[in-house]
């Protein structure tokens, strides 16, 4: 227990980072049991790290813990926590849970034999938590998103700007806009955040291709195959998918033509569309009223964030899709995203929003939100796209 608690100081002492994390203050620390989902590289480790830096600091009834540790593995999850809780332990943060044997089983007995145990753990975005039998009713559970643009810029200016709901936006984007544009010029770093700035992992790596490109593979080779069952002989299927997504610059989802495309069922693109998606490789529009668990099916497919499009597409990016999957990406973390016929999305049932190039949507109706790209500040009914980034 004592190198544990070693390896958690230096780990503290080595995190460096520049930026809070706006999730930290939706947290409910009276929560017992808290998951914090989300998929690789957004920082679901150093977030683990931040939370106890932040509320624990000093404190050793604290401990962060990766649960790969084999010393957890060959004793068992259940009699670490029990050790951990004798010795006066309070709070504990377990990082990649999910890849423990039995690890939801095992939660819920510490769950209900240690009453005054706190634990916060991460998992992936692809498993299933809040329906999980063992842990359904008793966890609360967040998904922790990449940098928003608003995140991005405070990495990269050392300024702090707030962040804005969306309906808020609508009503005040002029004055909104206005006060930002006081403290930098949103556009200047545009393009860098659509190319790299979604990961905070950027601040370390030199090849953010390669980085992104490495873990969209790692998310089709291990993390979906070993929550969803898929035979390896599959997974070339699974990125023949994800590249004909990329490629697509319809983003309809026409079943039959995708699976022409790659070779597979009906049922299996819809199936492997699922399992993307769950994976935040994919961002999947439903119409009002339908989701992934209503057994309709997804009327418009997108990759899921501007990163992750720009590597898979390389010079081939479609400059709309690529405006689109910005949109998507900055608002899916906090609100509801709809697909509708009378504009591009949907945003909380209430806001149909058309996503374009500057001067494209000046025709648009007045009761259609227009986000403009390379425009530094809207008018009426118009707005400029940046400022989308400040939803989270």
């Amino acid at each position: 227990m004592n190198s544990l608690a070693a390896t958690h100081e230096i780990l503290l002492k080595e995190r460096t980072s520049s930026i809070r994390r706006g999730l930290m203050d939706r947290i409910n620390r009276d929560s017992r049991l808290i998951a914090v989902k989300g998929s690789r590289g957004v920082g679901k480790t150093n977030f683990l790290l931040d939370f106890s830096k932040e509320y624990y600091a000093g404190d050793d009834s604290c401990l962060y813990v990766n649960t790969n540790n084999l010393f957890i593995v060959h004793d068992g999850l259940f009699h670490f926590v029990e050790r951990f809780h004798k010795l006066g332990g309070k709070v504990l943060l377990l990082d990649q849970v999910y890849k423990y044997p039995g690890w939801d089983k095992e939660l819920r007995a510490c769950y209900d034999a240690f009453p005054d145990l706190q634990i916060v753990f991460t998992s992936s975005s692809i498993v299933r938590i809040k329906s999980n039998p063992y842990l359904k009713g008793i966890v609360d559970m967040y998904n922790l998103s990449g940098l928003s643009f608003r995140e991005f810029l405070e990495l990269e200016t050392g300024k702090c700007f707030p962040a804005y709901p969306f309906s808020e936006m609508v009503e005040k984007h002029e004055e909104i806009a206005a006060s930002i544009l006081k403290q930098v010029r949103p556009l200047a770093y545009f393009g860098n955040y659509l190319e790299y700035g979604y990961y905070p992992v950027y601040l370390e790596q030199k090849s953010h291709t390669d980085y992104l490109l490495k873990n969209i593979n790692l998310t089709l080779e291990f993390d979906i195959p070993y929550v969803s069952q898929i035979e390896l002989k599959y997974l070339k299927k699974l990125k023949q998918l994800l590249y004909v997504v990329a490629t697509d610059s319809s983003c309809n989802v026409n079943i039959s033509r995708l699976s022409s495309a790659i070779g597979v069922s009906r049922a299996t693109v819809l199936n492997y569309l699922n399992y993307m998606h769950n994976a935040r490789l994919l961002t999947l529009l439903y119409e009002e009223g339908s989701d992934d668990e209503s057994g309709r099916k997804p009327k418009e497919m997108y990759i899921h964030n501007p990163n992750l499009l720009n590597a898979i597409c390389l010079d081939k990016v479609n400059e709309n899709i690529l405006q689109k999957s910005f949109f998507l990406s900055q608002l899916c973390a906090v609100n509801r995203m709809n697909y509708t016929d009378e504009a591009d999305f949907l945003v909380d049932g209430q806001y149909p929003v058309l996503v374009c190039q500057e001067g494209k949507g000046r025709k648009a109706q007045d009761s259609v939100i227009v986000m403009e790209d390379m425009i530094e500040r809207g008018k009426g009914h118009v707005m400029p796209l940046w400022l989308a980034g400040f939803t989270y």
